[in-house]
Order: C-alpha cells, then structure tokens, then sequence
C-alpha cells in the first residue's frame, strides 16, 4: 500500500497555471494507476485525469481536456497534473488516488488510496 502527499496548490488568476504534485511512498508504486479527482463544495468527486503505471495511458475529462496534463515519474514516485489555462470553475480541492492496475480508471469508487487533498482556487 501506498501513501500519498499532494502539494503545489494555491491561488492563482483566471488564465493563470499551477502544477500539482502527489508524492508517493511505497516500493511497489509502478504497479499503480494513478488519479487525480476534484471536489468542489456541494458538489460530487469527480475525475480530472488518470494514468496508468507506464504513462502509455491516459484518460481526461472533457471539462479539462487540451488544459490539463497528467504525468509521473516511477524513478521519484510523483504524479504530476500541470494545469493550464485555468477558470474559475477549476476551483476545488484536488485529491491524488491510486490503485493497483494495468488501466485507466475513472470513478473514485475504483480507488482505495487517497491523498489529503490540496486546495486550488481561481479568482475572475
């Protein structure tokens, strides 16, 4: 089992970009899909993004498609989600997830690892 750190939130303006980072701890963390979700107050988790264990993978939601990119590195054990072009409605709490998988997955119910979460917020 793996345990994850998310860092690299903030608040930045509408157009600006961040880049989050989950470091993880574990030995066997290239044998894990990676994930990142969002939660906006009074709203559902929903997916931003996956990876699997070899990057050959991807999968993003419409919402941030041609924005977004996930990546990770196995030698450091971090996923990375750089986000650009970022609008108000990116503001959430991103949570980095992580299961053991040769796939994309996409709904927070496939995933039983979880970081802490970081705020991100985007003024107009």
């Amino acid at each position: 089992q793996v345990q994850l750190v998310e860092s690299g939130g903030g608040l930045v303006q509408a157009g600006g970009s961040l880049r989050l980072s989950c470091a993880a701890s574990g030995r066997t963390f290239r044998s894990y899909t990676m994930a990142w979700f969002r939660q906006a107050p009074e709203k559902e988790r929903e997916i931003v993004a996956s990876i699997t264990w070899s990057g050959g993978n991807t999968y993003y939601s419409d919402s941030v498609k041609g924005r977004f990119t996930i990546s990770r590195d196995n030698a450091k054990n971090t996923v990375y989600l750089q986000m650009n072009s970022l609008n108000p409605a990116d503001t959430a709490v991103y949570y980095c997830a992580a299961r053991v998988s040769s796939r994309v997955r996409v709904r927070p119910d496939e995933y039983d690892t979880w970081g802490q979460g970081t705020q991100v917020t985007v003024s107009s």
